[in-house]
């Protein structure tokens, strides 16, 4: 749980003392250096790492990501056209879950 000593990260609520190398990973390699790495800015990780989890099928994070893409200044107009898009390249049934997953973020 580092970082934010103040709670546990997402990773640490699910994983806690059961897989600490995969928090420690998740929270301080990938969010503490990876995503900070400059090169690009937030907004455009976000939208590589939507676009990798709907080609890849991954819809338990994409629910996640979506958010933080949000944070990073993708509009939700932005992400519905990116998933639209990936329909052509990942195929429909990837693209209409990620859809799916989209909607009942943006409209609850």
């Amino acid at each position: 749980m580092s970082g934010n000593t103040d709670r546990p990260s997402g990773a640490a609520k699910m994983f806690g003392d059961f897989a600490p190398q995969l928090v420690h990973f998740t929270d301080d390699v990938l969010f503490g250096e990876v995503w900070k790495h400059p090169g690009l800015d937030p907004r455009d990780r976000s939208l590589i790492t939507v676009a990798s989890l709907v080609t890849g099928g991954s819809t338990e994070q994409l629910r996640h990501h979506l958010g933080r893409a949000k944070d990073n200044g993708v509009t939700e107009a932005q992400l519905i056209e990116a998933i639209t898009h990936l329909a052509f390249y990942t195929g429909w049934p990837r693209a209409m879950s990620a859809m799916a997953v989209a909607k009942d973020l943006f409209t609850s």
